[in-house]
């Protein structure tokens, strides 16, 4: 799946990215509105991507002064897929959090980062994972990384690149992990645990 913009799973068109600009917003937008937000596509195809979902009955079309914006149509039968696409990143961390807080030996800290957090990857890209180990010895540690590695592949056809990394290298992070640190500091969707992050 393509996680900067995972509508591309549904639909190669630009019908997708629109309707889940549209639901994510709530309020009446402009073409151009809609074009800045969108994760792909022209003013020129989301205008006429928009002119078919009016037809559809979908997105409703209004007249505000001289310039016309275009909500969703919430009470439409479909209207629940526009909000289900709007929210496909968000359901994929939400999946994560709720298998992490299910292991039996939860990790000190868990996070999403590299492009899948930042959302500019596309459907080859890893998921990156960090995962950090409590301290001692971890039985069936591998077995419930094993199990998150199946969720990530099952619920977006990606692998996941996890960094399985004991907590005293968490707190004391040598120059190895500099970038990675980094990048955590910058990037990272948190999943369970406090961020040790500073």
């Amino acid at each position: 799946m393509d996680l900067s913009d995972p509508t591309r799973a549904v639909t190669p068109t630009l019908d997708g990215p629109v309707l889940a600009v549209l639901a994510a917003a709530g309020k009446p937008m402009t073409v151009g509105d809609v074009a800045r937000v969108a994760a792909r596509g022209s003013e020129i195809g989301i205008r006429r991507s928009l002119a078919r979902l009016v037809e559809q009955g979908i997105v409703r079309a209004t007249l505000v002064g001289r310039t016309q914006v275009h909500e969703l149509n919430r009470e439409h039968i479909a209207a629940e897929v526009a909000v289900t696409l709007a929210g496909l990143r968000n359901e994929l961390w939400r999946r994560l959090r709720a298998e992490i807080h299910s292991w039996q030996l939860k990790p000190v800290y868990a996070c999403v980062f590299g492009s899948a957090a930042r959302g500019d990857g596309d459907d080859a890209s890893d998921i990156d994972l960090l995962i950090v180990r409590p301290p001692g010895m971890v039985p069936g540690w591998e077995g419930q990384l094993d199990r998150l590695r199946d969720l990530v592949s099952a619920s977006t056809g990606n692998q996941a690149q996890i960094v399985d990394l004991p907590v005293v290298q968490w707190l004391r992070p040598g120059s190895q992990y500099k970038r990675l640190v980094a990048e955590i500091r910058r990037d990272a969707i948190d999943l369970i645990g406090v961020s040790l992050r500073g």
